[in-house]
């Protein structure tokens, strides 16, 4: 048994997917010109972490009510709870940017976006093929393609710390930006957690 097209948990998931697709590209996208606008991207972003809440919620309640679930319980859980992860951390993330008054993102931050922005379109397509079982072994595809991405993630974060310690003298700035580093391999780290579920979910009913 898998998602039928209009399944409330097939709707539910693929709108948590959309939304954190939408918030990495506004994360992405995002103009800075002045420090006030830190405030503003830093509350844009937890506007879509409110709205991922709420859809986790619905879920769970979902999940309560039903009788019988297209897939295990735990495997819908377990990927609404990763894709949450994702969503998250770009919150945090942008919190981190207002709060050490960080205009311009530097080149390793940028590619660092444009990786995991990829690994939630990556994230979208896969959960819209949920809901055919014919489908279900293409999910993989797009499962290695963001492990793929979070393995790129892996090597910009090592050249951004070098890099960092190599030309940074300010103990302050160091701290600040091997922070924001660290978080955005995390949120990379979140990606591979989804794909991950997906791929338990493809071997549980493919």
């Amino acid at each position: 048994m898998v998602f039928k097209k209009k399944d409330k948990f097939a709707i539910l998931l693929t709108s948590i997917a959309q939304n954190l697709k939408e918030a990495a590209d506004a994360f992405a996208d995002y103009k800075l010109n002045n420090v006030s606008d830190l405030k503003v991207f830093a509350d844009n972003m937890k506007d879509f972490e409110h709205k991922g809440d709420d859809m986790v919620h619905e879920v769970i309640k979902e999940l309560n009510n039903a009788f019988i679930t297209p897939i295990e319980r735990e495997d819908i859980l377990a990927l609404t709870m990763s894709m949450d992860d994702v969503l998250d951390g770009l919150e945090h993330t942008a919190a981190l940017f207002e709060m050490y008054s960080i205009m311009n993102a530097d080149e390793y931050m940028l590619k660092f976006v444009d990786a995991i922005k990829e690994c939630t379109y990556e994230i979208v397509k896969s959960v819209e093929l949920l809901s055919s079982k014919s489908k279900l072994p293409s999910i993989r595809q797009h499962a290695i393609k963001i492990k793929d991405l979070e393995s790129v993630c892996d090597g910009i974060q090592r050249q951004s710390i070098k890099n960092l310690f190599a030309v940074e003298k300010d103990p302050i700035r160091i701290i600040q930006y091997k922070e924001i580093y660290e978080d955005l391999e995390e949120i990379a780290d979140s990606c591979q957690t989804v794909a991950n579920t997906l791929e338990t979910i493809i071997m549980k009913n493919a």
